[in-house]
């Protein structure tokens, strides 16, 4: 039986028990997952603040900046010095607890200056100046640096655990870093960003993502690139669930054609240049594999029923330098699938809402969303999140990538 090491949420623990059955017999979250917000301020506690949150890319803090995020409850400053080097802290001063920068807001500076008395501090946290402060002889500036958060940088993606108490970053993401290596994902570029608000809980927006039954009904465009049933699931040994699909034959990556107007991935072998590959990170990160580029959902929870979303596009130095280049044919096709994934989950949303509504059955074609609700459902009952759980399906038709 797991260590408990947080108190359970704030939902029926029967409930769940239909969630935790077997696929083929487990049902998708209760409703009180979806709308309550006592459920989402404990999510956002204990999924959010205790484990690692992705909150932008490395270059979103250039050397000798500072920006501040969001991460879970908390806001956060991060600043690099000019070698390089990242910081993280709780983006309060240490005098009177004003907010160092407004969330979103970058500055390049080499102080971090408080707007409200103007104590200044070093990109390393430390108090450099308390103007116009009379603390007395007993007051020491080396008492009141700036409280850090502990953060790293993978693959060229910074994450942040403001509570402290998680494991280790390697050990939480577990064989990801293996899976996705050969992408190269530190080396690629933000293109293009599109940013989103959904009016619909944060996990139906991944429920969504980690299954293509919905793609014949509503993706049109995709299905002419992507076989629907080609998904499978990799066995995860960290806090992330999905796997590849396949590319139609006539198709190089995922656009409205097909065709790509980029360069393949040099380190991708014959069979990764035919499929795409779909990972959710828990809690906030999306990664999309692409032949040629890579595409990513970063989620913020704004309230239970509606979240923001930042989708962004990384592309090779090598296809950005050549002439003409545009990422518009990857930007274009994924921004119709968003809305259409967006329209779909916002009505999702207003039938969880329903007290007509009661939570339906997962098919083998919903395994992932089974892994991903199972990893919610036991993270209730427990105060912690593990890796989920392998799931055998048996497809009755094996997935093809013939077609046009």
């Amino acid at each position: 039986m797991a260590v408990r090491t947080a108190p359970p949420a704030p939902v029926d623990a029967q409930e769940l028990q239909a969630t935790l059955a077997p696929l083929g017999e487990a049902h998708i979250l209760p409703r009180a997952a979806y709308t309550d917000p006592e459920v989402l301020a404990w999510e956002l506690r204990h999924f959010f603040d205790a484990t690692w949150v992705v909150v932008g890319r490395a270059a979103v803090v250039a050397p000798g900046s500072q920006r501040a995020v969001r991460a879970g409850t908390e806001q956060v400053l991060l600043t690099r010095e000019a070698d390089g080097t990242l910081h993280a802290f709780f983006d309060v001063c240490r005098h009177r607890g004003h907010e160092l920068l407004p969330v979103g807001a970058e500055v390049r500076k080499r102080a971090i200056k408080c707007p409200y008395h103007a104590w200044a501090y070093g990109l390393d946290g430390g108090l450099r100046a308390a103007p116009r402060f009379d603390g007395g002889s007993g007051f020491d500036p080396s008492q009141y640096s700036l409280v850090p958060v502990r953060a790293e940088e993978w693959h060229g993606w910074i994450f942040v655990n403001p509570d402290g108490e998680a494991q280790p970053l390697d050990q939480y993401l577990g064989n990801l870093g293996e899976l996705i290596q050969d992408w190269e994902p530190a080396r690629l570029t933000t293109v293009e960003r599109h940013d989103y608000e959904v009016a619909a809980n944060w996990k139906l927006i991944v429920e969504n993502y980690h299954e293509c039954y919905h793609c014949p009904s509503i993706h049109p465009e995709l299905c002419r690139v992507s076989p629907p049933d080609s998904s499978r699931d990799l066995v995860a040994q960290g806090m992330f669930a999905g796997g590849p699909m396949l590319l139609m034959d006539h198709a190089e990556t995922m656009s409205l054609d097909g065709r790509s107007l980029g360069l393949p991935l040099p380190r991708l072998g014959p069979q990764q240049r035919r499929e795409v590959h779909y990972f959710g990170v828990f809690p906030n990160i999306l990664i999309s594999l692409h032949p040629d580029y890579i595409m990513t959902h970063r989620l913020e929870p704004i309230s239970p029923e509606r979240s923001r979303v930042e989708c962004e596009w990384l592309f090779p130095a090598e296809a950005i330098d050549r002439e003409g280049f545009s990422p518009r044919y990857a930007a274009e096709f994924w921004d119709i699938t968003n809305r259409e994934d967006w329209s779909a989950c916002e009505a999702v949303q207003r039938g969880v809402g329903s007290r007509g509504f009661r939570p339906g059955p997962l098919s083998g074609r919903e395994s992932t969303v089974y892994q991903f609700d199972t990893m919610i459902a036991r993270g209730y009952l427990e105060g912690r999140v593990r890796p989920p759980e392998p799931v055998e399906v048996d497809w009755s038709d094996p997935p093809s990538a013939a077609g046009s």
